[in-house]
């Protein structure tokens, strides 16, 4: 059954005609059980498992602690509706963002240089690596955090350690990709144990949390609450994971036959889909913990995760309460590093065609989130760093409509993609999806230039 992709080529040209395959070292080297009687469905869905963790855990990252324990102490469980949310429209996007990468066999940015005009693409590759700048800077403001709390050591000097990290991860893909899965796994279920502990210790009413999924006006009419909504929107669908999973569902060595690549679809949307329900659980804990333990009245918001960490074991009366919270933290920025590094490497060599290390590239995208990084620190220590996490998460949510709407245009029309785009419904749900994150960004630039004038 032919289809047809951009500028009318077929999809089994298109990565030939256009560049080489996304991330060569790896592409197309986990294997995947054939799709023949005897073979089992769980072999071959297990076959891909994986990736969706590796973008799971860009919704665990550091930046969305921040947002979420800033919204859960000053206003309770409200804003639970939001990461329910945002968590739904993730699962819709990543699922566009799967389908692009095994129909195709191009990753977004492949795609946005193959379908738009060099200074199109250049726009959309600087837009990226803002995002990307933005994502590191929350983690390693989170690590360095991390560091400070559980070992003590000073905030500058934990943003420097934050560079051995990556290279650290890095070093476990000379072993294959599916060992770096199985690390990131292994670190994302730490996460969630950690915050199971937690909310059994807190014990929080039922009522009150299944109550706060249902959204209510005041997040709209409330600019406070708007506000934090907004972080927590571009907190929880992150810009540069789009460009992510398009190219790691490509590590799996799928039958390419019409058949096959809908099954690795189906398959792919699945491992994304239960992995970012994970994130679903830590991102509500996260909030829920701090609407149960610092959410009172009379009492100032807790906004700080050097002051949640300090309050948490007296509150919640458990000693090692504290030190859970601070290994969960430093889980979450060490594996959701590999997020921005992998995707900095993708964005560049497919927009650019500029090929460059795993290592080089790590070393470039930390050194430029460690600079704002180390003056937040040192100018105004741990206050100045939290500040600084929920405003990238804000400039976070402000860069994704640029890499939404073309993932968007090329999976929901059959010009692109032919009989494997999206279909009318399934389109529909995609393009509202996108518009409620449009319009929260007009809103957000519009605040943001009022401040601005006011200042």
């Amino acid at each position: 059954m032919p289809t047809v992709a951009l500028n009318g080529a077929s999809l089994a040209d298109m990565p030939q005609a256009h560049g080489d395959a996304s991330l060569p070292q790896v592409h197309r080297s986990v294997a995947v059980p054939a799709g023949v009687p005897g073979v089992s469905r769980t072999r071959q869905m297990l076959a891909f498992a994986g990736p969706g963790f590796l973008v799971a855990v860009g919704y665990m990252d550091p930046g969305n602690w921040a947002t979420s324990i800033a919204g859960g102490s000053q206003f309770g469980y409200p804003l639970l509706a939001v990461i329910f949310i945002s968590n739904l429209m993730a699962m819709l996007f990543q699922a566009a963002a799967a389908r692009l990468g095994l129909a195709s066999g191009l990753d977004l940015a492949q795609a946005c240089r193959a379908h738009w005009s060099p200074r199109v693409s250049l726009m959309l590759w600087g837009v990226c690596e803002i995002a990307i700048v933005a994502c590191n800077l929350a983690e390693v403001l989170g690590m360095a955090i991390g560091l400070n709390l559980l070992l003590g050591i000073p905030l500058q000097w934990g943003v420097c350690i934050t560079v051995a990290d990556v290279m650290l991860i890095l070093g476990l893909q000379r072993g294959g990709f599916r060992r770096l899965e199985a690390v990131i796994i292994g670190l994302s279920a730490l996460i969630g144990l950690c915050f199971a502990a937690q909310l059994t210790w807190l014990q929080p009413s039922a009522t009150a949390i299944f109550a706060g999924f249902v959204p209510r006006a005041e997040i709209v009419t409330n600019p406070e609450m708007l506000y934090l909504a907004v972080g927590i929107v571009g907190a929880t669908v992150m810009p540069h994971n789009l460009y992510l999973h398009s190219s790691i569902v490509q590590t799996r060595r799928h039958d390419r036959t019409p058949a096959g690549t809908r099954r690795a679809i189906r398959f792919a949307t699945v491992d994304s889909t239960v992995a970012l329900g994970l994130a679903l659980f830590v991102n509500a804990g996260i909030l829920i913990v701090a609407g149960g333990a610092f959410h009172r009245p009379g009492t100032a918001p807790v906004t700080e995760l050097a002051d949640a960490y300090r309050l948490l074991s007296p509150v919640l009366g458990v000693g090692i309460a504290s030190t859970v919270f601070g290994v969960a933290l430093l889980a979450s920025g060490m594996s959701s590093s590999v997020t921005g590094t992998l995707a900095g490497q993708i964005v560049m060599e497919g927009f650019l065609r500029i090929r460059m290390s795993p290592a080089a590239r790590a070393l470039l995208t930390r050194a430029m989130a460690i600079v704002p990084a180390l003056v937040a620190t040192a100018w105004y220590g741990s206050a100045g760093a939290s500040a600084l996490l929920v405003f990238s998460q804000v400039v976070l949510s402000l860069q994704l409509p640029f890499a939404l709407v073309p993932l968007l245009l090329f999976t929901t029309r059959r010009r692109h993609l032919g009989a494997l785009a999206f279909g009318r419904r399934m389109s529909i749900a995609l393009w509202a999806a996108a518009l409620l994150v449009l319009v929260l960004n007009v809103w957000m630039l519009q605040r943001l230039a009022h401040a601005w004038m006011i200042s």
